[in-house]
């Protein structure tokens, strides 16, 4: 995918506070799972992206604190034949990024199919195809570590759900290529014989001064910690600490995350929290050695820190974050997009600058957008913030819809319904525990040809009021709907258009440029 966002549009959330310092969290939308690397003056991150197509996201930053969007590793699914429909809660879990001879890798696991690797020479890509590195149903969190003698090691961790067990971490010699494994596999971390240790995952793996170090998280991501392991083997024994919890912070269970240095000599941890319906959010934590044992010493003596001096990176540029909204303008939808499964190119165009068709896709689940695949949708992009957008409906049978939605295990939406009397305005709800929309509002007759202004207006406690504007201002139509997540993952903004399962001709959907911005205000 390509495109551009607004270039006037204002930030909807600002990390970077313009006086040498930032605050927490450096990205305040559902980057899951995020594993990051330098390479030169360059940092780039990972993150899990489940379900989502394309997949593995990976961003680009000069201080760790700005960060953009420079494409996706994974344009297409494997097994493509298991994601021609949405998956939710399956797909793409915690990868792992690593830069070696020359090549950009993330190893990463589909919890039902196993662990693979992907390569490329530029993390903009093109990226290889995926490669499997050891099938299974449970495998999780895979890293790799190229060690100093040229030996190559690979530890990952297991997911009850599949496998039947979890808390333990299990580490296999592997081909120095990064083509295959080398042994079964030897459990070096078991978190069963850890007193009050649960859900041990997320593991990354280093080498620094004669040490191996784990880092991996532990607990559940709603309340758990991040504990370091090391041993002077890598199949161990290994000793371990806690090195970051919630402590007296509003920050719960910070969780798994990336260590990553500066040129400068600086260290730094990145991690995420989960806040329901935003997602997992990202956190930068100063990280130090303390010279007396070695042990590394995260946030503010273990504690999560709300804001901190920026990294001396010698980066100097104005604020960023990731693309939110599009103007519609390049040859793709932006790279902020992605779809519940793997797309058809026959569901887009772009007919005119600024300009986005939809086709309405036949679906038998056409009143269920969480059984839609063709549901083009974004991560929420701050903790409050309007997103706002134009549709017209055109052709199709009665049935045939398009609009807005926040999407997660419920949503709600708003925008055009085709009736044998011409179009409506509909403004639905779909809770946790039904299988159908409902009205939220009367729906609205309108002229054929009608041109609605669509906008959702997201406050904090993800708390949504949707407007609608059809000729006579804008007013909010219905009562508010508070989002929830999705299976793994924090609610979508998107946009759709769909027809009953028969439909013939189904019609199509064109929405205007997409804009997104803020609803805080710096000093």
């Amino acid at each position: 995918m390509s495109g551009t966002a607004s270039p006037t549009a204002a930030l909807p959330w600002r990390a970077d506070l313009g006086d040498g310092t930032y605050r927490n969290p450096v990205l305040h939308a559902d980057w899951s799972d995020p594993d990051a690397i330098r390479v030169g003056d360059d940092y780039y991150l990972t993150a899990s992206s489940f379900h989502r197509v394309p997949g593995l996201p990976v961003l680009h930053s000069r201080d760790l604190v700005n960060w953009t969007i420079a494409g996706h590793a994974l344009p297409d699914p494997e097994p493509a034949a298991a994601y021609t429909a949405p998956r939710p809660g399956c797909g793409v879990w915690a990868p792992a990024l690593r830069h070696h001879a020359g090549l950009f890798w993330i190893f990463y696991p589909d919890p039902d199919h196993g662990l693979y690797v992907v390569t490329a020479a530029d993390p903009a890509g093109p990226w290889s195809r995926p490669r499997p590195l050891k099938a299974g149903r449970g495998l999780i969190d895979p890293c790799p570590l190229w060690d100093d003698d040229g030996r190559a090691y690979l530890v990952h961790a297991w997911a009850r759900s599949r496998a039947g067990f979890n808390n333990r971490l299990t580490l296999h010699r592997m081909s120095p290529d990064g083509d295959r494994l080398l042994d079964g596999g030897t459990v070096v971390v078991d978190g069963d014989a850890i007193p009050g240790c649960r859900t041990l995952e997320g593991p990354k793996l280093y080498r620094r001064d004669g040490w191996y170090w784990i880092f991996a998280p532990a607990g559940g991501v709603a309340h758990g910690w991040q504990s370091a392991f090391r041993a002077r083997d890598p199949f161990g024994p290994y000793e371990h600490r806690i090195v970051l919890a919630q402590g007296d912070s509003d920050v719960n269970g910070p969780h798994q995350g990336a260590w990553v240095d500066t040129p400068g000599g600086e260290h730094w941890f990145l991690h995420f929290q989960d806040r329901g319906a935003h997602g997992r959010v990202v956190h930068l934590q100063p990280m130090r050695w303390r010279p007396d044992d070695g042990w590394p010493v995260l946030g503010a003596d273990g504690t999560p820190v709300p804001s901190h001096r920026r990294p001396a990176t010698g980066a100097d540029g104005p604020p960023a974050a990731p693309a939110a909204g599009d103007d519609f303008t390049g040859t793709a939808p932006g790279p902020q997009w992605s779809w519940q499964a793997r797309p058809d190119p026959a569901w887009w165009e772009l007919p005119a600058p600024g300009r986005l068709r939809l086709a309405c896709r036949p679906d038998a689940a056409v009143d269920d957008l969480r059984r839609l695949p063709n549901v083009l949708a974004q991560r929420l992009p701050a903790p409050a913030f309007t997103a706002t957008t134009g549709v017209t409906l055109a052709g199709g049978v009665p049935g045939a819809r398009a609009g807005l939605t926040v999407l997660g295990d419920s949503y709600a939406w708003i925008g055009l319904e085709q009736t044998g009397g011409g179009p409506v305005l509909v403004h639905r709800v779909a809770s946790r525990e039904d299988d159908r929309e409902r009205d939220a509002a009367p729906p609205v007759p309108l002229p054929p040809g009608t041109e609605a202004r669509l906008r959702a207006r997201v406050s904090e406690g993800a708390r949504v009021a949707f407007l609608a504007d059809t000729g006579d201002g804008w007013r909010q139509v219905g009562g508010t709907f508070t989002a929830t997540p999705g299976r793994w993952v924090g609610a979508s903004l998107g946009i759709f258009a769909a027809a009953p399962g028969d439909a013939r001709p189904a019609g199509r959907a064109d929405f205007g440029a997409f804009r997104v911005r803020g609803e805080e205000h710096l000093p």
